[in-house]
């Protein structure tokens, strides 16, 4: 305990602060998971219909900012969330060091708030469910009585 105390005071007095929380926040991108209010994992960047939900959505993330994975291989994606959030002044950061891991469930996107939000839902599919297919429902079929049957004979 006196070892941590005295190693936390000479780290202190060279101006080196301990990070919080080191595994969370290289899991979101140098952030930390309260800050977080949507999230696209590497995988999901590439599902087009995703990606397009998400720019759909571009209006809702005003007055926070968006971090992208510097290292993802998806130039298109990139380059159309850089030309929306530049067209709708929101600001963003290309992240470019040990937190920006390019495995399937690394995150590639994430909308993030200077202060704590707690949002239980944040992946994109939780927070903005993708539209479903539209399907016309067939009026049930209309059966003839046993008395109509009986009495008009079967077609």
């Amino acid at each position: 305990m006196s070892d941590d105390l005295s190693k936390r005071v000479e780290q202190a007095a060279q101006g080196i602060t301990p990070q919080t929380k080191p595994d969370e926040r290289r899991r979101y991108l140098g952030s930390l998971r309260e800050r977080v209010y949507v999230r696209m994992n590497n995988t999901e960047v590439k599902d087009p219909e995703l990606t397009s939900l998400f720019l759909k959505h571009i209006d809702d993330f005003k007055g926070y900012t968006i971090l992208i994975n510097g290292n993802i291989t998806d130039d298109g994606f990139l380059g159309e969330v850089e030309a929306a959030c530049s067209k709708k002044n929101i600001p963003f950061t290309l992240v470019n060091n040990e937190t920006a891991k390019t495995g399937p469930e690394d995150s590639a996107v994430l909308v993030v708030s200077k202060n704590a939000i707690n949002r239980q839902r944040i992946e994109i599919t939780q927070v903005y469910a993708p539209e479903m297919p539209k399907t016309e429902l067939k009026a049930p079929e209309k059966k003839e009585s046993f008395w109509h049957k009986l009495l008009h004979g079967e077609k």
